[in-house]
């Protein structure tokens, strides 16, 4: 059994997916164990406790340094002992001793295919207002692992989501999340939990 612990920031729409997916089974051999926020007004904390799920908010504002919220941040996801953390929107940036302590073990969704788009600055809205602004006919979704640079782990999943005439950033932003975000992200965490997901020479290798 797959235990997993979801970090969030906002409305929780992915970790929606994710307990769906599991209530559903279309995820196998997986619980999710604890829901992590830094923001204590965040939706997904109510989602969570609406499925029972354990859940707590830790925020950088609420300890004197960024060296001691680090460490209890990493204290706090150690007390819930998961096999498999899941950044589902979480806008933190992480410790490099919890890449560390979970490396090849930390995946995380970003709206767009990698590599476009991506990096310091591209998060939420900002993504598909520089795609329209861009002017390309396609965007997507990806999940990878999380290493120490900014959407630069190895990739496991992608999904391409076309641009239509007319979409604003917020149009965008839901189509990518329905078509591409809900689904490869609840599939990535399938693919881990029955073992079919290696990473070799920084690559993501997926067996049959």
């Amino acid at each position: 059994m797959l235990d997993v612990v979801v970090l969030v920031s906002g409305g929780g729409t992915n970790l929606q997916a994710i307990i769906d997916a599991v209530e559903s089974e279309s995820i196998t051999n997986t619980r999710i164990v604890g829901v992590i926020s830094n923001n204590k007004n965040a939706y997904a904390l109510t989602r969570a406790k609406q499925h029972g799920i354990h859940s707590e908010c830790i925020s950088p504002k609420d300890y004197a340094s960024r060296e001691e919220f680090n460490e209890r941040f990493l204290e706090k996801l150690d007390e819930m002992n998961p096999d498999l953390v899941v950044l589902a929107g979480f806008l933190v940036v992480i410790p490099p001793q919890m890449i560390e302590r979970y490396r090849n073990r930390m995946i995380n969704i970003h709206p767009s295919l990698i590599p476009a788009f991506c990096g310091k600055g591209f998060y939420g809205l900002k993504v598909h207002e520089a795609a329209l602004e861009r002017g390309v006919k396609v965007v997507g979704a990806t999940v990878h692992f999380v290493d120490e640079g900014t959407d630069t782990g190895p990739i496991i999943l992608q999904r391409a989501v076309e641009v239509c005439p007319g979409d604003t950033p917020e149009m965008l932003q839901r189509r990518v999340m329905e078509q591409a975000e809900w689904k490869i992200l609840p599939e990535a965490i399938d693919l881990i939990a029955n073992d079919r997901v290696k990473v070799s020479d920084g690559r993501v290798v997926i067996t049959e």
